[in-house]
């Protein structure tokens, strides 16, 4: 029988409890758990793992992060919520240790705010609006436990939130193994890239091409955008927000399945990276020896060295390269110039089409 997930609920959600619970705790007494509105229509109750009055006007509270059977580094964080009472009417959120700094522009939150979003903040509100007597207001400080370790888990020090994690979620729910969540998480790169006015962007599914795009040819790191497995996903995203130039970059072991219009480029999708290798080898005169001891090939740097010998390694990788360009711009209904560049994992070039090699050099 099949398990059912179990749900979990946004840092957003816990931050938004924990301010609610101090609330309560400076007006009354401490409590172990809380109900707050959400941005779904839906009240949730969450347990608080502690609460505790500081001061005549100040109280705090700390919830636990659950984030159900989804895979997330801030599970089990304490989010927690330092509050004093005032008599000015307002709703003052602020970070504090744990949560980041926004110093790049592009995302929802200006520049030197903390990393507290538009929704989660609208949650903290409007749980503290519950509990609030008339005419007086708030001041919130916001915390998440080991926040700045966490955070260099996740794709905050690339968007230019340092010292902390982001206060997060749009529904106050964390959907269990959620894919749509975490592509939708890489979104952002591309608007801090707009943001700081690059009008051609570079697209690597990982650490590799990141690497080499900078150190190699010396592209600005805010216009080098990681993509995980979801490349085609990234394009339409960058064409939707109105990019005109954009540069696939990586090792081939990721990118050659683009060539046989593969766009999810996890290996439980599909793999024909052997096949696209030996066919495009066979192409350019590979004969059928080379051609079934590339199907052969235990890994794609297996096949490379394979090519090399046969003086086969250019040609075959330009053709891909160019083929994986055309196959992008396919998808995106020509409305974006397209580039591949293929290099192997000590950072030679392995293959290069023509888009590519004019823009580089532009």
């Amino acid at each position: 029988m099949r398990r059912i997930l179990r749900y979990g609920i946004t840092t957003g959600a816990c931050a938004a409890a924990a301010a609610k619970a101090a609330l309560i705790t400076l007006l009354d007494n401490p409590v172990d758990r809380v109900g707050i509105p959400s941005p779904i229509g839906i009240r949730f109750e969450i347990l608080v793992k502690e609460s505790m009055k500081i001061s005549e006007d100040t109280a705090m509270a700390c919830v636990i992060k659950d984030s159900g059977d989804d895979v997330d580094v801030t599970n089990k964080m304490e989010i927690c919520a330092t509050l004093r009472l005032t008599d000015d009417g307002k709703i003052v959120i602020k970070g504090g240790n744990g949560v980041g700094i926004v110093t790049k522009k592009g995302l929802p939150v200006p520049i030197s705010e903390s990393a507290i979003n538009p929704i989660p903040r609208k949650m903290i509100e409007d749980a503290i609006k519950e509990a609030l007597p008339f005419g007086r207001g708030v001041e919130v400080l916001i915390s998440a436990v080991g926040g700045e370790k966490v955070a260099e888990k996740t794709l905050n020090p690339k968007l230019g939130i340092v010292g902390g994690i982001s206060i997060l979620g749009t529904t106050g729910v964390v959907k269990p193994l959620s894919m749509d969540a975490y592509r939708r998480s890489l979104i952002p790169q591309i608007d801090v890239a707009i943001a700081q006015g690059y009008k051609r962007i570079l697209l690597v599914p990982g650490s590799i091409g990141e690497r080499f795009a900078k150190q190699i040819f010396k592209f600005p790191k805010d216009a080098v955008i990681q993509t995980g497995d979801f490349i085609g996903y990234m394009l339409d995203k960058a064409v939707e927000k109105g990019v005109k130039e954009i540069i696939i970059l990586g090792h081939p072991g990721k990118l050659v399945k683009l060539a046989a219009g593969i766009f999810n480029t996890h290996h439980k999708v599909a793999d024909a990276r052997r096949e696209v290798i030996a066919a495009y080898a066979g192409a350019n005169g590979a004969d059928n020896e080379l051609i079934r001891t590339i199907l052969k090939s235990n890994t794609t740097e297996e096949a490379i060295e394979h090519l090399k010998q046969a003086n086969l390694l250019q040609s075959t990788f330009n053709e891909i390269a160019k083929k994986i360009s055309l196959r992008a711009m396919e998808r995106i209904e020509n409305k974006a110039k397209i580039g591949t560049i293929l290099v192997s994992l000590d950072g030679n070039v392995l293959g290069m089409d023509e888009n590519a090699r004019l823009m580089i050099l532009d």
